[in-house]
């Protein structure tokens, strides 16, 4: 599990202005905050991590494997740059989750003869509706 302290000398971040309405201060405030990290170029992941990242947030990643996040949720930078930490956290210790390998079942002999029984009934059912034959 990565924290924030671990994590922030490796981010770069980028005050920009906010979209959207908002009268004078969006205009002259820069509040909203981009995110980059080059997950390539991380002294904190090893080569494994890597390597799962790369597999499992493939999506989010640009060609140069850089993840670029962006928060404008609020009118503060600094409470914008808090929510985009978190955002980028909870992406890398999700993807850093190794999934479960499936064990193969076999079915039971039971299930097998319950679900060829009811397929017979079924079928009887539907021979049943058929109108009879008179030839």
């Amino acid at each position: 599990m990565i924290t924030v302290e671990e994590i922030l000398p490796e981010l770069k971040f980028k005050a920009i202005r906010s979209s959207g309405s908002g009268g004078q201060h969006v205009n002259k405030v820069s509040t909203k905050i981009e995110l980059r990290f080059h997950l390539m170029e991380s002294v904190l992941l090893t080569t494994e991590h890597k390597e799962l990242l790369l597999k499992t947030i493939s999506e989010r990643l640009t060609k140069n494997n850089v993840i670029i996040l962006q928060c404008g949720d609020t009118r503060s930078q600094h409470k914008n740059k808090e929510l985009v930490v978190r955002r980028l956290l909870d992406i890398l210790n999700r993807g850093l989750i190794v999934p479960k390998m499936r064990k193969p079942t076999r079915m039971s002999k039971a299930v097998k003869l319950k679900r060829l029984k009811k397929k017979k009934q079924l079928s009887d059912k539907k021979v049943s509706r058929k109108k009879p034959d008179l030839e």
